[in-house]
């Protein structure tokens, strides 16, 4: 009997460890939200936002200030940054469309001046001040209240973002913008003018999402006013032609795309558009061995004629450029 006992408590025992163990070893990890049905929310958000607050643009040189949105108190004297939607002259709201999670996005921008250097690809790097508030929502009554709230301000930046190595949203806006010009002052200090100026409303999906980051709350649309100072060319497959100069259609985005998806950057038709590709007329031969003289050293670039005779491209002499005019 005593027996008994003793293996019955043992048992009983061992139940009360293990379900204390198990309860004390449960994680619970929140699931990523839907990406279609986040964005739906956050897209009537950040068109609530555009609605109810403004810019002023009073002063003629609004694009080299830096900006500040209010919220709207009188309507009258107070246009809302919605009313500048597609218009002809600056400012204006303009929107692309970007694919990506198995949606399409709406991504809007406000062009304060579109600057006049020249644009930079979506694999540059950009000198940019910039600052970011994100938005949180909050419904009363029937009726949805957008309050920005601020994280983030560089307004003198001293080093480049590569836009390969940022949020989307930087990716997809900054190339729609050019650089503006410099000059350096006796004192050493740099004064940038006519430069690309703007402030971008990202939806979350194309900012940190569910990550979040630093004091922003995950799942936050982000608003960024930014000021493109200059551009810096990069090599991303390090072959000796900048990735600019291998945007084959020039609309100065190059993408991975799905397997089976025609590429217009993809020369050889690999699946690796040609500024990730080493060899990207697929000739077996790199591309920075057909650009190298017998000592190794990169050709200058130079006006290269195409197969028609004209040189409005410049590039490096490459084997294949001559191989595939004949």
């Amino acid at each position: 009997m005593n027996k008994f006992k003793y293996y019955f408590i043992l048992i009983i025992t061992s139940i009360s460890l293990f379900s204390c163990s198990k309860d004390k070893d449960t994680v619970e990890v929140a699931l990523p939200r839907d990406y279609a049905a986040q964005y739906a929310t956050e897209i009537v958000d950040i068109e609530t936002y555009l609605k109810a607050y403004y810019i002023d643009f009073t002063d003629p040189n609004f694009a080299d200030k830096d900006v500040e949105i209010l919220k709207i108190t009188n309507a009258a004297t107070q246009p809302s940054i919605w009313s500048y939607l597609n218009k002809t002259t600056f400012p204006k709201l303009l929107s692309k469309d970007v694919k990506l999670h198995d949606i399409t996005y709406k991504l809007y921008y406000l062009v304060l001046r579109e600057g006049t250097g020249e644009s930079p690809c979506n694999a540059d790097a950009v000198l940019t001040a910039y600052k970011g508030e994100y938005l949180t929502s909050k419904t009363e009554a029937s009726v949805t209240t957008v309050t920005p709230t601020f994280f983030e301000q560089n307004t003198k930046p001293q080093q480049f973002f590569g836009l390969l190595n940022v949020i989307i949203g930087w990716n997809e806006v900054f190339p729609m913008f050019k650089k503006g010009t410099y000059v350096t002052n006796n004192d050493g200090t740099v004064s940038f003018s006519n430069y690309g100026s703007g402030v971008m409303f990202l939806p979350s999906g194309l900012a940190y999402y569910n990550a979040g980051q630093g004091s922003i709350p995950s799942y936050s649309p982000l608003v960024f006013s930014f000021k493109l100072y200059e551009i810096q060319r990069l090599d991303q497959d390090g072959d000796g032609i900048p990735s600019y100069l291998e945007d084959v259609n020039g609309d100065n985005f190059m993408r991975v795309l799905a397997k089976g998806v025609v590429n217009p950057d993809d020369t050889d038709g690999d699946g690796i558009p040609n500024f990730l590709d080493i060899d990207d007329d697929g000739d077996n031969y790199t591309t920075r061995f057909e650009i190298t003289g017998s000592n190794g050293v990169l050709i200058p670039f130079i006006n290269v004629p195409d197969c028609s005779g004209n040189t409005t491209n410049t590039t490096r002499v490459r084997k294949h450029l001559d191989k595939n005019c004949h």
